[in-house]
């Protein structure tokens, strides 16, 4: 774990003065990165402090959960880095309680340039060099599968989305991938890992930021089957090409079928990893899309609710129109 310090004051004072229907008009100027389903990412306008990314995590009831969450975060770094190997970012983390009393957790990293992450590079690079892309992501990938067929003890989860990768020394204005060029690893606040089959992050956080109305439903319809996805190459690999419906590259996935194939069979072939089709990709595209259209739309009900019917605190910050 990186023993990068930020101003704890200051981050007090940013998440007093934000506004989480509109947090570009936040006291402390801020700038929203990117959206997760649970989790916001800023950049903070302050000297000091522009070089980082922040991601924050309002979905905690108590402290006993957040520093239960902080403890798997950590580990979750130390294996993908210390054991597994891949190339993340400096990063550190602040946790603390808001002046409701919620408890808010930070996750900080260095920022990376915006034109390096993976599904902004791919509508710079030639088609052959987004192609090498996505086998230097599945090469990353199966460090953390063979990592999984070694040993017994641990099981690994990750989130292959090309949006979670960074190109280290991308030039947008000579957008090649260089030869040997690594990838830098981003979306740890997801700390998925089993010891002898227990999951160490409680699932139920997933629900957090959901509609109480809705979250049963997610509950016994979702739950189990989006965490046990993260957990499967195959499934991942089936992800990671279905983020090229969403970036508006259909085109490329026929091909890009044919290179996680290869990839399967030839490359790492003591994994065992079914081949991905077409109709799959396309099935599931269809699927998780639908699912979280539907959910967005309902956390904005929620929204409504909870700000202009009840006059309550809404902690979470929700993405406007989503282009799928």
């Amino acid at each position: 774990m990186s023993d990068m310090q930020v101003d704890l004051d200051l981050l007090r004072e940013f998440e007093q003065g934000l506004d989480p229907r509109y947090p570009e008009r936040s006291k402390v100027p801020a700038r929203v990165l990117g959206y997760g389903e649970i989790s916001t990412v800023f950049a903070i306008e302050v000297d000091g402090v522009r070089d980082l990314a922040f991601k924050r995590l309002p979905i905690f009831h108590t402290t006993g959960e957040m520093e239960q969450y902080q403890a798997a975060h950590e580990e979750y770094n130390r294996l993908l880095e210390e054991e597994i190997g891949l190339h993340m970012p400096a990063h550190g983390h602040v946790a603390f309680l808001c002046d409701t009393g919620r408890p808010i957790f930070y996750i900080i990293q260095k920022q990376l340039p915006y034109s390096s992450v993976g599904n902004r590079a791919m509508h710079l690079l030639p088609r052959e060099d987004t192609l090498a892309l996505v086998r230097q992501i599945l090469l990353e990938l199966s460090k953390v599968w063979s990592f999984n067929a070694r040993q017994d003890r641990l099981q690994v989860a990750l989130d292959g989305q090309i949006s979670n990768w960074c190109i280290e020394g991308f030039d947008p204005q000579n957008p090649r991938l260089k030869e040997g060029a690594s990838l830098w690893y981003v979306d740890t606040s997801t700390p998925l890992f089993r010891v002898q089959g227990v999951e160490q992050l409680d699932p139920e956080l997933f629900l957090r930021s959901a509609p109480s109305f809705l979250a049963w439903v997610l509950r016994l319809l979702f739950l189990e089957d989006v965490v046990n996805r993260y957990y499967d190459f195959h499934r991942v690999a089936v992800d990671l090409v279905a983020n090229f419906y969403k970036e508006q590259r259909p085109d490329m996935i026929p091909d890009l079928v044919e290179r996680v194939n290869d990839f399967f069979a030839q490359e790492v072939a003591h994994l065992g990893v079914q081949p991905i089709t077409e109709k799959e990709v396309r099935s599931y595209y269809r699927e998780d899309a639908l699912i979280w259209s539907l959910y967005l739309s309902m956390r904005k009900v929620d929204r409504f609710i909870h700000t202009r019917l009840l006059r309550r605190e809404y902690p979470y910050i929700l993405p406007g129109t989503i282009v799928r």
